[in-house]
């Protein structure tokens, strides 16, 4: 949700060539699930000295676009990891997505993203708001 550079064509071009494509991180890092909307959690990856989620990635104009995420995700019946997933699967050429899941928990809480896939055109104005403003 945050990373969209796939939008501004690469999914136009997949279409045209009958192709499908797989995201990679569709959770941010775990950013776009609910684990940090209290801040870094000890342990956590923005904790740890290395990898791709750095604590200064976490700011709080990024903590209230995920507090607001997660808000609607919740008026949806859905937890926010669940909707972002469902954000992406929602295009035709997206075939699939790579979770970093280190529980089995996880990995039955993401698939729980496939019943509710479609969104309304004023859950789609919505997430927009959010995430460009």
């Amino acid at each position: 949700m945050f990373d969209r550079w796939v939008e501004e064509g690469l999914l136009s071009t997949l279409k045209e060539e009958g192709m499908g494509c797989i995201a990679f991180s569709p959770l941010a890092q775990g950013l776009l699930t609910d684990k940090y909307l209290n801040g870094i959690p000890q342990g956590s990856r923005a904790s740890k000295a290395h990898g791709f989620l750095r604590p200064a990635a976490i700011t709080d104009e990024k903590l209230n676009k995920v507090r607001k995420l997660n808000e609607l995700a919740g008026t949806r019946g859905q937890s926010l990891a669940q909707m972002a997933l469902a954000w992406i699967l929602r295009h035709d050429n997206m075939t699939s997505v790579l979770i970093g899941a280190s529980r089995v928990e996880q990995i039955e809480s993401a698939v729980m993203a496939l019943d509710k896939l479609e969104f309304t055109h004023d859950e789609i104005q919505k997430i927009e708001v959010i995430i460009n403003n």
